[in-house]
């Protein structure tokens, strides 16, 4: 997807991720395509803190996580990593996973702000997971979905037995991280893992479309709706009860649900600012 402003002038060392604030999407972009986008260290780390930021400001009303070339994301560049300074010890692989690949899952669940996966390509692995970690999913009829951990012996991280009986149920959960079979987008889409599939030429269109009513919508209940339903599945009705009030509370103190009840009496189409 083309990104513009920012993304053109970003310096070299950002160069493999582009970033665009437009109209209060900020986008961003995996731009590897030479390596189907498997993301690397760097990557990683920049995209965390660009999500950190949307977060913290308020001019950002949503993000899109999207790819250049044919490929969303391929997993993890291991060979992007730091090397390593000494032989590895009992621990390491664990604090490894938890400072990584977890990290930039848990960043996109705890974004203040809704995030659109636009899935261009094949995503596997930490890719697959990367994108399920979103709010919305739209994939391009192209895409794929490869939960590749088995085939190289490996227990899936980054969130995966997590995040997939939560989406599709336990059973399918296993089928796909037993078997590591690609999964077409029109079938994820039928497992309720893509919202929307469309041709491939219609994604940018269809995403903007989707990012632009998010922005403009209001912002703060978006953010603690998000955290409702990311955290219904995890405790018992009084505790979602009690967040429920808790999020009535906070929310009611924003500018956007003001407007909301005000434009409603007034019978007129509400502004929201995001605050």
């Amino acid at each position: 997807m083309p990104v513009s402003g920012e993304a053109a002038q970003a310096a070299p060392r950002d160069a493999t991720v582009l970033h665009a604030l437009d109209g209060g999407v900020s986008w961003i972009t995996l731009n590897r395509p030479e390596a189907m986008n498997a993301v690397t260290w760097d990557q990683r780390e920049r995209i965390i803190a660009l999500l950190a930021d949307a977060s913290a400001d308020p001019d950002v009303r949503a993000v899109v996580l999207t790819a250049t070339g044919r490929g969303f994301c391929a997993g993890a560049d291991l060979r992007g990593a730091p090397a390593q300074a000494r032989e590895r010890v009992p621990g390491d692989v664990s604090r490894t996973i938890r400072l990584g690949a977890q990290r930039l899952i848990a960043a996109v669940l705890d974004c203040e702000k809704p995030v659109i996966a636009a899935v261009n390509g094949a995503a596997a692995g930490i890719g697959a997971h990367l994108a399920f970690a979103c709010d919305l999913v739209l994939a391009a009829d192209t895409a794929k979905f490869i939960e590749v951990f088995v085939r190289r012996g490996l227990v899936p991280d980054g969130g995966g037995a997590y995040l997939l009986p939560r989406l599709v149920g336990p059973q399918r959960a296993k089928e796909l991280m037993f078997f590591g079979d690609a999964l077409t987008a029109a079938d994820a889409e039928r497992m309720g893992l893509v919202n929307r599939t469309v041709p491939c030429g219609e994604l940018e269109a269809l995403t903007k479309e989707w990012a632009g009513r998010l922005s403009s919508g209001p912002t703060r209940a978006l953010a603690l709706t998000k955290q409702l339903v990311n955290a219904s599945l995890d405790g018992d009705r009084a505790a979602a009860f009690a967040a429920e009030a808790a999020a009535q509370e906070i929310n009611m103190t924003t500018r956007d649900a003001n407007e909301g009840v005000a434009s409603f009496v007034e019978r007129r189409p509400p502004t929201y600012e995001g605050r």
